[in-house]
């Protein structure tokens, strides 16, 4: 069986990209609602029913655990899906504020970055007060890097040109650290860098599949051995767009552009 992983684009190629580092024999599906991104910009209800919708396609597939690579996707919908799937392992991504409060604070600021979604929902919200981080940590929406993302672009210009106008009200050398909090932005880790020089810029993708990986154990879903012959001549990971299988050629370069993209910047 595969492990499903899926985003509202295909942002979370980036965590699929860990999940390949870190368990390279698993076989995978990878489920990207492109006729609805970006997820940021939508209601907390046309989310509910876009996550459902693709949870349910992917349980359909026969897939043995769900990896929702999309923050907003997992602030309004994992506790529906795991009430709607409770022997199945749900496993979310969340900004990673936690180490960034407990490792690399000095006395300084973090800046949060997210889709508008994940920065005004309650469970960021809830994360932050239980670090006892309401006082130190800054928050901003940036939906212009998804769209950016999406067609591709990763030029330093506009992305730099977008990200300076949005961060020209902060003090950029006050930051500790930066918490990228949406899965299509770890494809400019290097522009945030350029910008906040020196600064750890980290992403809560490695921590996700990291518990994926405690799930399966717990679970004995870890593929076997009769498995793995089965997979023998089967692609590693299958491709699909809103429910349709992607076998275009230029959609296909297009996706492992994406995915180089990810290696290159880790």
């Amino acid at each position: 069986m595969r492990i499903g992983v899926f985003d509202s684009g295909l942002g979370g190629i980036t965590l699929l990209n860990q999940a390949i580092r870190q368990m390279p024999e698993e076989y995978y599906l990878f489920y990207a609602d492109t006729d609805h991104v970006p997820y940021g910009e939508k209601t907390r209800e046309q989310i509910m029913r876009y996550v459902s919708d693709s949870a349910r396609f992917m349980v359909d597939q026969g897939c043995k655990a769900l990896v929702i690579g999309c923050n907003t996707a997992t602030s309004v919908g994992i506790s529906h899906l795991r009430k709607e799937w409770p022997d199945i392992p749900i496993i979310g991504i969340e900004p990673a504020v936690k180490p960034a409060m407990t490792r690399y604070r000095k006395g300084g600021r973090i800046l949060v970055c997210a889709t508008a979604i994940t920065i005004n929902g309650e469970k960021l919200e809830r994360l932050i007060e239980r670090l006892k981080g309401t006082e130190v940590v800054d928050k901003i929406a940036l939906p212009g890097l998804v769209r950016l993302a999406e067609s591709g672009q990763f030029e330093k210009e506009p992305v730099e040109s977008y990200l300076r106008a949005a961060f020209a009200g902060l003090d950029l050398k006050s930051y500790d650290c930066i918490v990228l909090g949406c899965t299509h932005f770890n494809f400019f880790k290097d522009s945030f860098q350029d910008l906040f020089k020196g600064v750890p810029v980290i992403d809560g993708s490695r921590a996700a599949i990291l518990q994926l990986r405690r799930k399966l154990g717990e679970a004995g879903l870890f593929i076997t051995p009769e498995e793995k012959k089965a997979y023998k001549d089967a692609p590693q990971v299958v491709w699909y767009e809103s429910g349709r299988a992607v076998t275009d050629a230029s959609e296909l370069a297009r996706i492992e552009k994406l995915r180089n993209r990810w290696l290159q910047l880790n």
